[in-house]
């Protein structure tokens, strides 16, 4: 039996129209070597980024004080009340942003797809 994406296309009759007229592409795109699939949230390393930000604050009580909430049990949700604490949430955004870009061009680079 299959399971996953598959048989959900596989068995469209409980589908809005509107979805059952997009199933032609999705085989297409399945079935093709011709895309690429888009790196998972394992390949991003969501926590070297913020890692790595915590790196970055000058003040080192404050980078301590996230270093230390990216590590043990909730470390997301310890993070993001750290950084609204510690009033950092726009840093926090803006080198996040820059370091998702930086991921998604040297994703492009090596499937040698341009990029702007």
């Amino acid at each position: 039996m299959t399971t996953g994406a598959h048989s959900r296309i596989r068995s469209p009759t409980s589908l809005p129209d509107w979805q059952r007229e997009l199933l032609p592409k999705i085989r297409e795109i399945l079935e093709s070597n011709r895309h690429l699939r888009l790196p998972d949230s394992f390949e991003i390393h969501a926590w070297s980024i913020m890692e790595r930000f915590c790196l970055t604050i000058g003040d080192p009580m404050a980078r301590g004080e996230l270093l230390d909430a990216i590590h043990g049990n909730g470390a997301f949700r310890v993070f993001r009340s750290t950084l609204e604490r510690l009033r950092l949430r726009d840093q926090w955004h803006a080198h996040r942003e820059a370091a998702l870009e930086q991921i998604a061009r040297d994703w492009l680079e090596e499937k040698g797809v341009p990029y702007k």
